[in-house]
């Protein structure tokens, strides 16, 4: 019973930590339609930000102030590949550019890794004390991911209903085209809604690097599972990327504890496709109307 209970905590922590990276998924695809596969990367350059910078004595002060500079950092670079991105597709996402975009960034990302930090993967220094579950040392990061993905959405949440540029950005994904015929800037906004995925991203890396594999291989393992995660709660929908990261976390945590590490994401994938199978919206997507 025991083994159950560190299963569901390690599982919701890593869940978590999916559910930063569908939550990153959901903010730039509500404003541009594109899905930017290079989040992983993102994350874990966020991860390696801390393995460079994270000083073993760091306290709480100097933990946030390079948590907020791992951000905003990350969002620095995701606003530059956001506008490389959204370059070529002048009005609309039909020409698929942003596929060879997005997968071009993730294959130099791993290269850079790969050139500068070698193959092998990056240790993180945890700044706070374990904690103990059932008579088991537990790394702090597994408690400290779920508050990253709750305030991540209570973020977004207040900052699309109490700011203008918020609303702005909630018009977009309602309606692009009404959205710019009313005056609404949309590229500046797209490119500032991949910024706002990056500060989600970069931060949560170096926040939780301490549980992550950060190495050049390590990326497509959390745009994976994020990206499941994001479409199993409904993609666009943020309460269902709380919900979907947990699921995934808590399952791949039981196959690599009783099957095999090597099976995870096949387990993964299978849950996708039995949620889709009974609610192919996902379970907290809305059924939109086509129009003919």
């Amino acid at each position: 019973m025991d083994e159950l209970f560190i299963i569901a905590i390690r599982g919701i922590g890593i869940g978590a930590v999916y559910s930063l990276v569908a939550v990153s998924f959901n903010v730039v695809y509500q404003s541009s339609g594109i899905l930017n596969f290079a989040q992983g990367h993102m994350l874990i350059l966020g991860g390696v930000f801390g393995s460079m910078f994270l000083p073993p004595d760091a306290g709480m002060l100097t933990w946030l102030a390079l948590l907020v500079a791992a951000g905003f950092s990350i969002a620095l670079l995701m606003a530059v590949q956001g506008y490389i991105t959204l370059l070529p597709l002048k009005s609309s996402v039909e020409q698929h550019s942003w596929l060879i975009t997005t997968l071009a960034v993730s294959v130099i990302i791993s290269a850079l890794i790969l050139i500068t930090k070698g193959p092998f993967a990056l240790v993180v220094r945890d700044p706070f004390p374990p904690f103990r579950a059932f008579g088991i040392e537990t790394p702090a990061a597994y408690a400290i991911a779920p508050i990253l993905a709750v305030a991540a959405c209570l973020g977004l949440r207040w900052f699309h209903r109490h700011t203008l540029t918020g609303l702005a950005m909630s018009a977009i994904s309602q309606d692009l085209a009404a959205a710019r015929a009313a005056g609404i800037r949309v590229r500046r906004l797209q490119i500032l809604s991949f910024a706002i995925s990056g500060l989600i991203v970069g931060s949560a890396g170096f926040g939780v690097g301490a549980i992550l594999a950060i190495s050049p291989s390590s990326p497509i393992n959390y745009v994976l599972n994020g990206f499941v995660a994001a479409v199993i709660g409904g993609i666009g929908s943020n309460a269902g990327a709380l919900v979907g990261g947990p699921m995934v976390g808590v399952l791949s945590m039981w196959a690599a504890y009783n099957v095999g590490g090597e099976y995870q994401n096949a387990v993964s994938l299978a849950l996708l496709v039995v949620i889709l199978m009974a609610r192919p919206q996902g379970l907290f997507g809305r059924v939109s109307a086509r129009r003919v």
